[in-house]
């Protein structure tokens, strides 16, 4: 039987959707047991929550200071291994940091901090502690996503071009805020950015991920088009690689009409390929001089790091939930081994970290100032 780790949850409380997803995907793969958590800064709201999921009344906490210092004086049997945080963007890096220096791993939430010297910070707190940190960019779960990676670094496509990426939303399209949105839209707690630090930094992670390219320069048009809105809620941004391709990255949460169209398409030399999570089970590969073709989940002719994500054999849909599942299962198989002294598979390391954090986190600084900025384009300083 496979070892489980024992974690406990920062946030997730009443109402908060993100919460119930992290649940669910650390629950598909019996990888996890939730065992404390502190789910609200209301007591009360905390008490109901842990009570639902079952948590033992003694484990469910009033904050995260008092979560991570009692669960450290615990035997070493009995104290949670991971930390799994799902709070606001202000305020993940306080807690995070705190578990990192009692000893525990991390799972965060995207954007991994409010500010960049916040992620550089946490980066020298996890190389110090010697424990692994995932950040839930859910996209780069998805089995044809890793696909198309792999197709990429073969080389079949020829030196990568051109990319358009592309993540429009419509749920913000007026002013009536709901608590899903109001954290987001308020600048104390979400940061410097509003859509781009929200989704944008999730199609920015899915480009790198995808092309295996970085960005090193950012010209971006930062709209908020909402009247009254403190935080941008619109906005599109040419991108310079390091190998000389040009892309345009677009996050929209003004999209009336649209829900969650995540949308990548990358041009080498002999030919591109498609993405779009509303079809996430294929991916389209075209060519010069042949016929397209579609490539679909759970068959046998795609790579080891497509099937070792793969639950279900084709034809049968895997989607968001699922693709989630994938970063917490590699995860647990990497921190596991690890524990055991044993090899890591490499596609069990395929999951984001701290330097994908580091890098979304210069995305948002780098777009926003370029934004706000008369010149055409700026360096995307880390």
């Amino acid at each position: 039987m496979t070892k489980k780790l024992r974690y406990a949850m920062i946030g997730g409380g009443p109402g908060a959707f993100i919460g119930a997803v992290h649940r669910i995907a650390a629950r598909m793969d019996n990888l996890y047991d939730l065992v404390a958590g502190c789910f609200s800064s209301s007591m009360e709201k905390s008490t109901e929550t842990g009570n639902e999921l079952g948590i033992a009344s003694n484990r469910i906490y009033a904050n995260y200071q008092e979560l991570i210092t009692k669960e450290n004086a615990l035997p070493e049997q009995e104290r949670v291994q991971v930390i799994c945080i799902v709070t606001p963007n202000h305020l993940h890096f306080a807690p995070a940091k705190m578990a990192l220096e009692n000893g525990f791993h991390v799972i965060l939430d995207k954007p991994i901090t409010l500010t960049l010297a916040e992620a550089k910070e946490l980066k020298i707190l996890k190389e110090k502690s010697g424990k692994e940190l995932l950040l839930t960019h859910t996209y780069t779960g998805y089995p044809m996503v890793k696909e198309a990676k792999q197709q990429l670094l073969s080389g079949k496509l020829g030196e990568i071009r051109k990319v358009y990426v592309e993540y429009p939303q419509g749920w913000l399209s007026n002013a009536v805020e709901s608590k899903q949105a109001d954290w987001r839209t308020d600048p104390s707690k979400s940061g410097i950015a509003g859509a781009m630090g929200d989704i944008g930094t999730h199609a920015f992670n899915l480009v790198e991920y995808v092309t295996s390219l970085q960005v090193e320069k950012i010209c971006a048009d930062i709209n908020t088009v909402v009247p009254h809105r403190r935080l941008d809620d619109d906005g599109a941004v040419l991108l310079k690689f390091n190998n000389g391709a040009s892309g345009v990255l677009m996050a929209s949460q003004v999209a009336a009409g649209e829900e969650n169209k995540v949308k990548i398409r990358v041009y080498g030399e002999s030919g591109g390929l498609e993405w779009h999570q509303e079809d996430a089970n294929s991916l389209v590969l075209k060519y010069l001089d042949q016929p397209a073709q579609i490539l679909r989940t759970g068959s046998g002719y795609l790579s080891s790091f497509a099937t070792h994500n793969t639950r279900v054999p084709a034809g049968h849909p895997e989607g968001y939930l699922e693709a989630f599942a994938n970063l917490y299962r590699n995860f647990a198989l990497t921190v596991l081994a690890k524990e055991n002294g044993e090899q890591v598979a490499v596609e069990c390391l395929d999951y984001p970290g701290v330097e994908e954090g580091i890098r979304g986190m210069a995305f948002i600084e780098t777009v926003i100032s370029s934004g706000k900025s008369d010149q055409k384009w700026i360096k995307m300083e880390i």
